[in-house]
C-alpha cells in the first residue's frame, strides 16, 4: 500500500472512530425501538412498558414500543439480533424466548446467548399451578396423589407447545410421575378460560397471567412452583414446601441489545433500567402483576448473563429428553 493511500486509510478510520465515540458520548440521540416479541396486553408487553416509560425520562428520549409477535417470540428477536448495535434497537427477551428457544427450534437463525449484548432482568415471577374448582384437591401433595391415581380423568392445558407453561407442567407432571394428556391453546387466555369453565383439569403458567382468576375464586391455586412464595399470594405454598422439590420455575423478562453495541451504551441502559425498577411507582405496578424486580445483586449486565445460560442449559436439557421440537 502506497504512504498516501495509508495516511488516507488511517484518517479514514480516526474519522470513524471519532464519529463513534462522539454517539456514544451523545447516545441516545433519537427515540429508541424496544421490541415486545408477543402482542400487546400480555406480561412481557405490560413489564416493557413500565420500564420504557420510567427510561425514556432518565435517557432524555422516547422509547417506543414496537410489538413483533410471531414464533413464540422468536421473530421479533430476530429483529433486534439484525439491527445495527447502536443502542437504538433493544428487546425486551422473555426467558421463554431467551432459553427455550435454542431447543426448540432446529432452525433458529440467532443464537440468544451469543448474537445480543445483556443489559439487565427487568422483572420476574414465578410460575404457579391453578385447577378447575372441581378437582378434589387444594393442595399440590393432594393433587399428586389424586393426578398420578386418575391420569385420565385431568387434562393439562397450555399456552402452545414450547411455551412456559407447557415446560413447567411438563416438568411437573414428570415429577408426579403421571402420563396425562396435554391440551395446546393459542395462548394462556384460552387455555385459563377452559381450566375455569371446567373444561380443562389444571394449568401451570406465570402469576401474572392467572392473579385475576384466583383472586375471583375461579380456579384454585395449589402451588407455586418457585423457590419462595409470592408477595401477592402468601397463603400459597411452594411445591418444595409441598414436599416436591426440583421443579423450581421464575419466568424473566430481561433486556437485551445486538451483539457489539458498545459498553458505554450497555452501561447507559442498565443504569437507566436500575433506576426504573428500583422507583416505588414502578415497584408497585409490578407487585400488582404478581412480578418482582430483581434483587441488587441480580440488577448487572454480568448477573443475567449468568441466569440467562444457566436457564438455557436447564432448560434445553428438559426439552430434549422429552423429545420436544417446533419446525
Amino acid at each position: 500500500m502506497s504512504p498516501w493511500k495509508a495516511a488516507l486509510l488511517a484518517a479514514a478510520l480516526l474519522a470513524l472512530a471519532s464519529h463513534q465515540a462522539h454517539a456514544q458520548q451523545t447516545y441516545p440521540n433519537r427515540y429508541i425501538t424496544m421490541v415486545v416479541p408477543f402482542a400487546a396486553g400480555g406480561p412481557t408487553d405490560i413489564v416493557g412498558r413500565i420500564v420504557a416509560d420510567h427510561m425514556s425520562r432518565t435517557l432524555g428520549q422516547q422509547i417506543v414500543i414496537e410489538n413483533t409477535a410471531g414464533a413464540a417470540g422468536t421473530t421479533g428477536a430476530a429483529r433486534v439480533a439484525k439491527a445495527a448495535p447502536d443502542g437504538h434497537t433493544i428487546l425486551v427477551g422473555p426467558m421463554s424466548t431467551m432459553s427455550f428457544s435454542p431447543a426448540l427450534y432446529p432452525k433458529l437463525t440467532f443464537n440468544p446467548l451469543t448474537d445480543f449484548e445483556p443489559i439487565g432482568i427487568a422483572a420476574s415471577a414465578p410460575i404457579m399451578l391453578v385447577s378447575n374448582t372441581a378437582v378434589p384437591a387444594t393442595r399440590l401433595a393432594e393433587f399428586a396423589a389424586y393426578l398420578k391415581a386418575n391420569p385420565a380423568k385431568l387434562t393439562n392445558g397450555n399456552a402452545g407447545v414450547g411455551s412456559t407453561s407447557h415446560l413447567a407442567c411438563l416438568l411437573l407432571n414428570n415429577r408426579i410421575g403421571a402420563s396425562v394428556t396435554l391440551v395446546p391453546y393459542r395462548g394462556t387466555g384460552p387455555a385459563l378460560q377452559d381450566v375455569v369453565s371446567g373444561q380443562v383439569g389444571y394449568l401451570c403458567d406465570q402469576v401474572t397471567s392467572l392473579m385475576s382468576q384466583v383472586k375471583a375464586n375461579a380456579v384454585r391455586p395449589l402451588a407455586v412452583l418457585a423457590p419462595t412464595r409470592s408477595p401477592v399470594l402468601p397463603d400459597v405454598p411452594t411445591a418444595t414446601e409441598s414436599g416436591m422439590s426440583g421443579i423450581d420455575m421464575v419466568v424473566w423478562n430481561a433486556l437485551f441489545a445486538p451483539k457489539g453495541t458498545p459498553p458505554e451504551i450497555i452501561e447507559k441502559l442498565n443504569a437507566a433500567l436500575v433506576k426504573a425498577i428500583t422507583d416505588p411507582a414502578s415497584r408497585e405496578k409490578f407487585l400488582q402483576l404478581g412480578a418482582e424486580p430483581p434483587p441488587e445483586n441480580q440488577r448487572s449486565p454480568q448477573a443475567l448473563h449468568q441466569v440467562h445460560a444457566a436457564d438455557v442449559t436447564k432448560w434445553g436439557e428438559v426439552i430434549r429428553s422429552a423429545n420436544v421440537t417446533i419446525e
